[in-house]
C-alpha cells in the first residue's frame, strides 16, 4: 500500500490558513512556533507534531485540534 506523502495534518493546517487568506509566516507567528515547523509540518516533513504545537496551530487558525487530525 503507498503511503501518501502528506498527512492530513499537513492538508487540514494548509485548507484552514487558506480559508484564513494567510501565509504561513504569519501562521507561525499567530501560533508562536518556528516558520520552520509550520513548513516542515505542511511539507510532509513532520508527520507527528507535538500535541502542544498541533494546540497552538488549531487555536492561531481558529479551529479544534480535532479538525485537524481528522
Amino acid at each position: 500500500m503507498k503511503s501518501n506523502n502528506k498527512s492530513k495534518i499537513a492538508k487540514n493546517i494548509k485548507k484552514y490558513r487558506n480559508k484564513m487568506v494567510i501565509s504561513q509566516d504569519w501562521l507561525s507567528k499567530l501560533a508562536d512556533v518556528t516558520y520552520n515547523t509550520i513548513i516542515k509540518i505542511e511539507s510532509g516533513g513532520n508527520k507527528n507534531p507535538t500535541i502542544e504545537t498541533l494546540s497552538k496551530i488549531a487555536k492561531a487558525l481558529g479551529v479544534t485540534v480535532d479538525d485537524l487530525i481528522k
